[in-house]
């Protein structure tokens, strides 16, 4: 049955349909060219693998395994199972046997069914022995079939790579004595690959050595592939298990000038160039990948452009571009912290750096570590922990990279905006970052890039590992915008990229955390006050709950669920292949839902158990779960272990899925946001007496602390809202030492019911007043 059928994702919704659970990408080795003048990307990837969690290897007699990632009738029968566990990704045992195959320059011929369905009319086979041996959809033998997402690409041909050819590679064989046979050269090429992927941290520059060389290593046998609208689905003639599958394969493909990963576009100087701006299909049609977030991996870049062309990429080095032919650089990156693919960037345009005096720096970034560092040291403690996610050369544990409050970073755009960028972001960066050091500790990337991007790019700004992309728009009108927009950017470091969520529809916890901490951080840079602080912040609030409201009213329910598969989310299928929910609506770009409601959601837990405990909090979830993936429980579990019991009330996880992310619409306020919210009701001209009526059944005003039912007692005098006016009776009778101001508003309005209200209130409460306030009532009614 085909994948996707079987899998019916909703038009909106976005599938996932790598099997990662039986084959896990570890390692990506691009190797490209960058062509302006057609607008194509073109060149290989060599992809390194693991056997995934839900494969169990069987033993070559008798062999019963899964051969289609959907076909439920096989059963499996494992005599080595291989457990993976969802985030802590171990490995597969080398020592299972492999099945026999010849190894030749021809492959079984692959029959071609009339009913295939093939969106990419550039495929080629690449193999000699038919040119329709590429189409794989009838699989009599029921060969296992690798599954990799892929849209837009013209892929022109699949091999396995040799690994076992490369000069030194035999220290990763061990004792394996090789005889010939093919069925032992195959195993011993996975075996190599096996060993190459799970070297320990402190050799990762061993293993990018190796990861180079083999990518370089010969082809040893094509591979027949067929193209779907969302997928690549590759196959060896005889191969029945991800066990015995090529760990180690290279695609050959090139972009297509209309694929929406990348957009090709000009700058504002006017110089061509092309960027990944986020689109909702990620890298997919960028390059053949694991898009599943589970598909954590590594990966190395080499791109050649022209020579007026300056590349930049999601990579911990900044490259130094190499002369490879007279008009021709090449450019390479690296990364050797794990991360999912979809956060791959990359850049090429005819950006310029922008740079300063080294003394206007060096004050820039003075002024601001001083006041990051007692509140860093609070975050040290929390290093004697052992990290929790797989092995690699963890910042973190890092004594150095610990106490570096300012990570390197550069700054490039347009020729045009260099002066702007000068006298505003320049300066900026390094007291944002040292702000969120202040807040948040270890700098989970060792530098950073910042790019002013074209003025198409749909956002005011896109975070990535060691690369920031901002608008141009947040340039003119003085540092506010730029610092906030950089703020929110730094912190997904760590929320969104060094913690990311399991599940891609709770982009909450990325994206409300984020705005959640541009607040935070961008107090810090400019070093406010408590009271500058708390007056900046709740403007803020303000600001974005009038914006949460109108988006409310005027989007589909659905679209404002903050977890929308509920019970659901972070599971999938047996294969792992999945579904985004609703992630090709395309007015879900332009939502901020996630982003605000996520916000006020923090920003009442922050109230609940106070900020000081709460920032406390976040650094230790941070220490707990950086380079890991997870769902909202592990973060609100943490939190509320942390929340002092006499403060939990009823706060519980099942209650803010319920209250929060399980449901549409504005959740049950606390009463500083009630009584923000009656405020900026206050200012409205007109409310009839149906929405004042809902509001009060909705929120539960009668039932409320005493400021939340002063404001509704105003809203009641100032629309002259009759069935309320037992409860402005009730607050002057009950409430004598904030009801004062009452009295003046019911007689303001001229009102007769109104003022016959007040005086009847005071006659009844004159004689227990204190005489003070019954002296400023009388001169208000008489």
């Amino acid at each position: 049955m085909n994948m996707e059928t079987q899998l019916d994702p909703m038009k909106d919704d976005l599938p996932l349909m790598a099997n990662t659970s039986y084959m896990l990408v570890k390692h990506y080795v691009l190797d490209l060219d960058v062509d302006f003048k057609s607008k194509v990307i073109e060149g290989s990837i060599v992809l390194f693998f693991e056997t995934g969690s839900q494969y169990r290897s069987t033993s070559s007699a008798g062999k019963e395994c899964c051969q289609s990632e959907f076909d439920e009738t096989c059963k499996m029968r494992a005599s080595e199972p291989c457990h993976i566990p969802m985030i802590n990704v171990s490995t597969c045992s080398s020592k299972t046997k492999c099945n026999d195959f010849a190894v030749s320059g021809k492959e079984e011929e692959a029959t071609s069914e009339e009913n295939s369905n093939h969106s990419n009319s550039e495929q080629a086979s690449g193999i000699s022995s038919s040119k329709d041996c590429c189409d794989i959809e009838d699989r009599g033998n029921k060969d296992f079939l690798l599954v990799l997402d892929c849209c837009d690409l013209s892929v022109l041909k699949a091999e396995e790579v040799d690994v076992a050819a490369v000069s030194g590679i035999e220290k990763f064989t061990r004792s394996a004595k090789l005889t010939g046979v093919p069925k032992e050269l195959e195993n011993l090429r996975n075996r190599i690959v096996h060993e190459l992927v799970t070297l320990p941290a402190d050799r990762w520059k061993e293993q990018l050595y190796y990861f180079t060389h083999c990518s370089q290593a010969p082809g040893c046998g094509e591979l027949l592939f067929s193209t779907g609208t969302w997928s690549l689905e590759i196959r060896k003639s005889g191969i029945q298990t991800p066990v015995d599958f090529p760990h180690a394969i290279r695609i050959w493909y090139k972009t297509k000038p209309e694929g929406r990963s990348v957009t090709w576009t000009t700058d504002q100087s006017g110089r061509p160039c092309v960027y990944t701006m986020g689109s909702p299909i990620n890298n997919r049609a960028l390059f053949p990948c694991q898009e599943p977030p589970i598909a954590l991996s590594t990966w190395q870049a080499s791109v050649r452009a022209a020579a007026d062309f300056v590349v930049l990429m999601s990579g911990e080095n900044s490259a130094e571009p190499v002369q490879l032919q007279e008009g021709i650089l090449s450019w390479y990156y690296y990364v050797s912290m794990p991360m999912p693919a979809s956060t791959f960037t990359i850049a090429v345009g005819c950006w310029q750096e922008v740079k300063q005096q080294s003394f206007k720096q060096k004050a820039a970034i003075g002024i601001n570590t001083e006041f990051s560092l007692p509140s860093s040291q609070t975050d040290l403690r929390w290093h004697e922990e052992i990290c929790g996610h797989v092995e690699y050369p963890c910042r973190f544990q890092n004594p150095a990279a610990r106490l570096q409050a300012v990570i390197p970073y550069r700054v490039f755009a347009p020729w045009c905006l260099m002066e702007s960028c000068e006298e505003h972001l320049l300066q900026l960066i390094p007291q944002c970052l040292s702000a969120a050091y202040a807040t948040l500790g270890t700098h989970p990337f060792s530098r950073l890039d910042v790019l002013i991007v074209p003025s198409n790019f749909s956002s005011l700004g896109m975070a990535s590992p060691h690369i920031i992309f901002l608008s141009q728009s947040v340039l003119p009108g003085g540092s506010h915008l730029c610092g906030t927009r950089l703020c929110h950017e730094i912190a997904h470091a760590w929320f969104g990229l060094a913690i990311g969520a399991r599940d891609w529809t709770e982009e909450w916890i990325s994206e409300g955390f984020a705005t959640f901490l541009e607040d935070i951080f961008w107090a810090r840079a400019q070093q406010l006050s408590h009271d500058e602080i708390k007056g900046q912040q709740e403007l803020k609030a303000l600001l974005r709950w009038r914006r949460l409201r109108d988006e409310v009213q005027n989007s589909e329910e659905e679209l404002q669920v903050l977890r929308p598969k509920k019970e659901s989310t972070g599971e999938l299928s047996e294969s792992g292949a999945s579904v985004v929910k609703y992630g090709l609506k395309a007015e879900k770009i332009f939502m901020q839902v996630h982003y605000l409601k996520g916000y006020f959601l923090l920003r009442s837990l922050a109230r609940t158990i106070g900020e000081v405990l709460y920032l406390a909090s976040l650094r230790k979830f941070v220490i707990k779960f950086h380079g890991q993936l997870v769902l909202s429980q592990d973060f609100l579990s943490m939190l509320l272990e942390d929340i002092p019991k006499q403060k939990q009330s009823e706060l519980t996880v099942e209650s803010i899925f319920q209250n929060w992310l399980d449901t549409s619409g504005i959740p049950k306020l606390l009463p500083d946001q009630l009584v923000l919210l009656l405020e900026f009701l206050l200012e409205e001209k007109t409310l009839c007496p149906r929405i004042l009526q809902c509001l009060e059944r909705t929120y539960q005003l009668r039932e409320q602390d005493a400021e939340v039912r002063h404001r509704w007692c105003e809203l009641v005098i100032k629309h002259k809202y009759e069935p309320g006016y037992g409860d402005i009776e009730r607050f002057l009778r009950e409430d004598q030492a904030m009801g004062v101001y009452l009295y003046g508003e019911l007689m303001v309005n001229e009102d007769a019911k109104q003022q016959e209200l007040a005086r009847k209130c005071f006659a009844a409460a004159q004689e227990h007043m204190d005489a003070s306030s019954a002296k400023v009532v009388a001169e208000m009614l008489f």
